[in-house]
C-alpha cells in the first residue's frame, strides 16, 4: 500500500532526515521532498506527523479574533484544550465570513451593534468551526484526499483515538508530494477557464463574499479586460492585522473598514503562468514562491487560474 508520512523522522547514511514528506511502499521508499540527502538504505525510524509550518494550535483561552487575524502567516489556528483535544478550527474563510463576507458578519452587526473594534476582541471561540472534519493517523493517502476533496478542505487535522491533536496534513502536501507522477500534462489540461474575477473598485466587503459564498482563495483582479493584479484572502486578513488600519478609522463601525476599495490591498506584480507550462514545472514554481496557485496568461489575455487543489484532482486520477 502506498503511505506517505508528513515530517517523517528518517535516518539516511549521511546522518538524520527531519521534517521531509516521504512516500513509502510495502517498508520502502520510493520518494522524499524537502531533502537533499541521500536516502539509498534509509530504514524508516519513526512514523511522526506534526503540525506543519502553516498551521498552528492555541488553546481554548488563547485570546480574541484580532489575534487570529495577526497570525494570518498561518494557514490554519486549531483550538485545543489543556489536554491538547481538538475543540475547534479557525480559517481564513472563518475570518472573511465573519468581517462581512458571511453569516458571522451578524456578530459584529448584531452582537456588537456594529462596533467593529469590539467584536474584533471578542473570543475566538465565537468564529471558530466546530464541527472540525478530522482523521485518524491510520488513513492512507488515498482515503485523506478522499475526505478533502468530498468535502472541500484544504486541510485535515489528524487526531488519535482520545480526540487530541496529533498532526496535520494539507492538500498543498499531497499535491507536491504526489506531483512527480504528472509527467505529459500542461497547465492547460487541468487550469479552471470560467474565472471569478473583480475589478481594483470592490469594496472589501463585496470581494470577502465573493471569496466565501465560492470558497475561493484568490481572485484575480481585472480592469478593461486586463489583469492587473490578484487579491487573496491572506492579503484581506493582512490588511485588518495592520496598525495603519486601524489608525485610519474615522468611527468604530465596521463599514468604515468593509467600504474601502480593494485596490489598497491588491499585489500589482503577480506570479502568473503559461497554459503551456508542465505540471512538473508549476509544481516546482508553487514550492519555490510557498503560494497555492497562479493566474494562467496567454498574450496578455487572462485565460484561467490554476491552483494546488486542481493538481491534486488530477493526480487522483492518474
Amino acid at each position: 500500500m502506498l503511505t506517505q508520512i508528513i515530517n517523517g523522522k528518517i535516518h539516511t547514511p549521511q546522518g538524520w532526515l527531519k521534517n521531509g514528506s516521504v512516500i513509502i511502499s510495502d517498508n520502502k521508499i520510493l520518494e522524499v521532498s524537502n531533502c537533499d540527502l541521500a536516502v539509498v538504505g534509509a530504514k524508516i525510524a519513526q512514523n511522526i506527523i506534526k503540525a506543519r509550518n502553516g498551521n498552528t494550535t492555541i488553546q481554548e483561552g488563547g485570546g480574541g479574533v484580532y489575534g487570529k487575524i495577526k497570525a494570518i502567516n498561518f494557514y490554519n489556528v486549531y483550538i485545543t484544550d489543556d489536554s491538547n483535544k481538538l475543540l475547534g478550527i479557525v480559517t481564513a474563510m472563518d475570518i472573511l465570513d465573519f468581517l462581512g463576507g458571511g453569516s458571522k458578519f451578524d456578530i459584529i452587526e448584531k452582537k456588537h451593534d456594529d462596533n467593529f473594534l469590539a467584536a474584533i476582541n471578542d473570543h475566538v471561540k465565537e468564529i471558530m468551526t466546530r464541527d472540525v472534519i478530522s482523521i485518524s493517523p491510520k488513513y492512507s493517502i488515498r482515503e485523506s484526499v478522499d475526505v478533502m476533496t468530498k468535502n472541500g478542505i484544504g486541510s485535515l487535522p489528524i487526531v488519535d483515538k482520545e480526540e487530541k491533536l496529533v498532526g496535520i496534513v494539507t492538500e498543498r502536501d499531497f499535491a507536491l508530494a504526489l506531483a512527480g507522477s504528472l509527467t505529459n500534462e500542461t497547465v492547460g489540461d487541468i487550469m479552471i477557464k470560467d474565472v471569478i474575477t473583480t475589478t481594483p473598485g470592490t469594496p472589501i466587503e463585496s470581494c470577502s463574499k465573493i471569496m466565501v459564498r465560492n470558497n475561493l482563495r484568490r481572485i484575480p483582479v481585472v480592469e478593461e479586460e486586463k489583469l492587473i493584479g490578484i487579491v487573496t484572502s491572506t492579503d484581506i486578513l493582512r490588511f485588518f492585522g495592520d496598525k495603519e488600519m486601524f489608525a485610519s478609522m474615522t468611527s468604530n463601525s465596521g463599514l468604515d473598514v468593509l467600504k474601502r476599495k480593494i485596490s489598497e490591498i491588491i499585489k500589482p506584480n503577480i506570479l502568473v503562468t503559461e497554459s503551456t507550462v508542465r505540471l512538473g514545472d508549476l509544481c516546482e514554481l508553487l514550492a519555490e514562491k510557498n503560494i497555492g496557485g497562479v493566474p494562467v496568461v496567454d498574450d496578455d489575455q487572462l485565460v484561467g487560474i490554476v491552483t494546488e487543489r486542481d493538481i491534486l484532482n488530477t493526480v487522483l486520477k492518474e
